[in-house]
């Protein structure tokens, strides 16, 4: 299974980056995963919240192949346990699914359109985070779902 991981607008923090890479790595040695990073044009930060996720969700969606299944990232999304996370995963392994995407978006969350689009939606606390943050908290949680999956200590 590949998972790519889509992201609106390079992070701005090192400390981010450095965290991001570690995971990055590790991940690899479970799961082929591509991170594409989605800039949108600087004339739209100064837009309208609503023009700014329209704009979002058009560069998101012409990123999705047909198939791809996609999962949001999202504050009103399902929260589970990392036990439950890892579970979900296998079990899109098990019905074959190919391609996962999962979806960062912007501070402003996703348009309509994205929001029809979506095949599930994962929330990763009630509490609100910077998008620039869950992109840390969330690959670490997909590299301890793999090690969940494979029964590794890393988990506990």
């Amino acid at each position: 299974m590949k998972f790519t991981l889509l992201l609106i607008n390079k992070s701005k923090e090192n400390y981010i980056d450095k965290g991001f890479k570690e995971y990055e790595s590790r991940l690899k040695h479970y799961a082929k995963l591509e991170t594409v990073v989605l800039e949108l044009p600087k004339k739209l930060k100064f837009s309208s919240q609503e023009l700014q996720k329209i704009e979002e969700g058009k560069l998101l969606i012409n990123q999705l192949g047909v198939n791809d299944f996609l999962v949001l990232l999202d504050n009103h999304g399902s929260s589970v346990t990392s036990e439950s996370f890892a579970k979900e995963i296998q079990m899109w392994q098990n019905r074959g699914l190919s391609s996962v995407c999962f979806v960062i978006g912007g501070p402003f969350g996703f348009s309509d359109e994205v929001y029809k689009r979506a095949n599930y939606q994962l929330s990763l606390s009630k509490m609100t985070l910077t998008h620039q943050m869950v992109r840390l908290f969330f690959l670490e949680q997909l590299y301890r779902a793999h090690t969940i999956i494979k029964g590794e200590k890393y988990h506990h």
